[in-house]
């Protein structure tokens, strides 16, 4: 099976930055793309970006364009999300999870394995 673990998470105050890392082990090879998905305490977990493994194509929710990067290390099988900016309605528990599709990867219903999550907490 695939395993996730995110780290990254943290305290920070607004308008600093994080960056969040998603390393993966196991038969990652069936994996088509990566995804970060959070979720807030009384809210719905959400779709934040998305990368494909192999072209590296990538995805934004509006929330996130201008602000957060997701980028990828093949060698590594891990993902990353570089996020500048940070304002207080940021403060979630991130996710990552991995899907075989190549689209829709903004529905968290087409990821098949989730990791732990990482709590990002951004002070105003």
């Amino acid at each position: 099976q695939v395993q996730l673990v995110e780290s990254g998470g943290g305290l920070v105050q607004a308008g600093g930055s994080l960056r969040l890392s998603c390393a993966a082990s196991g038969r990652t090879f069936n994996s088509y793309a990566r995804g970060w998905f959070r979720q807030a305490p009384g809210k719905e977990r959400e779709f934040v970006a998305a990368i494909t493994w192999s072209g590296g194509s990538t995805y934004y929710s509006d929330s996130a364009k201008g602000r957060f990067t997701i980028s990828r290390d093949n060698a590594k099988n891990t993902v990353y999300l570089q996020m500048n900016s940070l304002k207080p309605e940021d403060t979630a528990v991130y996710y990552c999870a991995r899907t075989l599709t190549s689209y829709n990867l903004v529905s968290g219903l087409l990821y098949d394995y989730w990791g732990q999550g990482t709590q990002v907490t951004v002070s105003s």
